[in-house]
């Protein structure tokens, strides 16, 4: 748990029948003692272990919650729904935060803050906010259901406090998290979704608010550090996709990788490079991305591309995509919607996702 304690406001829009009402969640850390007196309440925790950070928070969220509302967010680990992932609105399973009382969703919230840096957590309050942006860029009524802050939904997929194997997901338009635990360590955090629309903000009381900035601005740093022969390589297209490639698939892969390769950009590029790297697996924990770039390391650094599509110069109107693919991981980059002002970013680990088949083996064989 981190030292200090944060709050964070966020404005959702709730539904009690036909008519809303506005609630403001605060968003805080719980304390370790918090969670530690929650914990000791259940007598079925997993004997001679101590539970990770994660799962005490994921039992603290679950005891906060009615019967009723267990039967909805609770899943087998392998059931199909676990692979059931999309960033788009749509009707979901789940327990939305709508569904949760104040309490409710400030325990949901401190398990996302035991998975996320404090850079990729305040991501993803921004990017529930946005909603609120949308339905006045939409022209929407105030009661309007579609564009909601509050229809982003929790899954749990097994039981945090007994199960060796177990995972949870967060999902809801542009944002989805897909989390897999074995024996008390995080094995997976993917496939994971950020997007943003409007990229930028134009007008209102959010004008200028720009999400993913670091992603785009050293994208084209990456693009522009690139020398007429190195360009040649990396520029796959004059036309960028639509959408990002690999798409809300359940097995990522881009085949025929293309693009210049890491080992074939000089010293400057490559810092660049590393840097565009980390914006993505810095959206997790300092641990798990560690261990996220030690197996992008061991799998072959040098084998890592970088590929562009579409327009070269940055702004509105300048449609562009752009992917870092190598032997264990992908990222794509997509800003071509909405007049290029509506971001889609993922990150798949080939490997990983969902937790890999090795987890999903041992799970099998753990249930005999």
């Amino acid at each position: 748990m981190v030292g200090k304690q944060q709050a964070e406001s966020v404005t959702f829009t709730r539904m009690n029948r036909i008519c809303y009402k506005q609630v403001v969640i605060l968003f805080a850390l719980l304390s370790q003692s918090f969670l530690s007196c929650h914990s000791q309440t259940n007598t079925k925790l997993r004997q001679n272990t101590s539970l990770s950070e994660m799962a005490k928070a994921a039992d603290v969220f679950l005891q906060t919650l009615s019967e009723k509302q267990k039967t909805k967010i609770q899943f087998g680990f392998n059931e199909e729904e676990r692979y059931n992932w999309h960033y788009i609105p749509r009707s979901r399973k789940g327990l939305t935060l709508n569904e949760m009382n104040d309490q409710q969703v400030k325990a949901a919230f401190a398990l996302l803050h035991t998975a996320l840096s404090d850079t990729g957590f305040n991501k993803v309050n921004s990017i529930i906010q946005l909603e609120n942006v949308l339905r006045e860029v939409e022209s929407r009524s105030s009661t309007d259901t579609y564009r909601n802050p509050g229809n982003y939904s929790f899954s749990i997929f097994g039981h945090p406090a007994t199960d060796k194997i177990w995972g949870w997901r967060l999902e809801g338009h542009h944002l989805s998290f897909n989390f897999s635990s074995e024996d008390n360590r995080v094995v997976s955090g993917t496939p994971s979704f950020f997007g943003s629309n409007p990229a930028v903000v134009l007008s209102g009381s959010e004008k200028g608010k720009y999400i993913l900035k670091d992603e785009a601005e050293l994208g084209f740093a990456l693009l522009h550090s690139l020398t007429k022969e190195q360009s040649k390589k990396a520029i796959i297209s004059d036309e960028a996709p639509g959408e990002i490639l690999t798409a809300a698939s359940r097995n990522a892969m881009i085949n025929d990788p293309k693009g210049i390769l890491f080992k074939e950009l000089d010293g400057a590029q490559k810092k660049i490079f590393l840097q565009l790297l980390s914006i993505y697996i810095h959206r997790y924990t300092k641990l798990f991305a560690e261990g996220m770039m030690k197996e992008i390391e061991e799998a072959g650094l040098n084998d890592l591309r970088f590929a562009w599509a579409g327009d070269q110069q940055p702004g509105i109107g300048h449609p562009h995509y752009y992917r870092i693919q190598g032997p264990a991981i992908i990222i794509e980059y997509d800003n071509t919607q909405n007049n290029a002002n509506h971001i889609h970013t993922v990150i798949r680990d080939l490997k990983n996702d969902f937790g890999g088949d090795e987890l999903l083996k041992h799970y099998k064989n753990d249930q005999h």
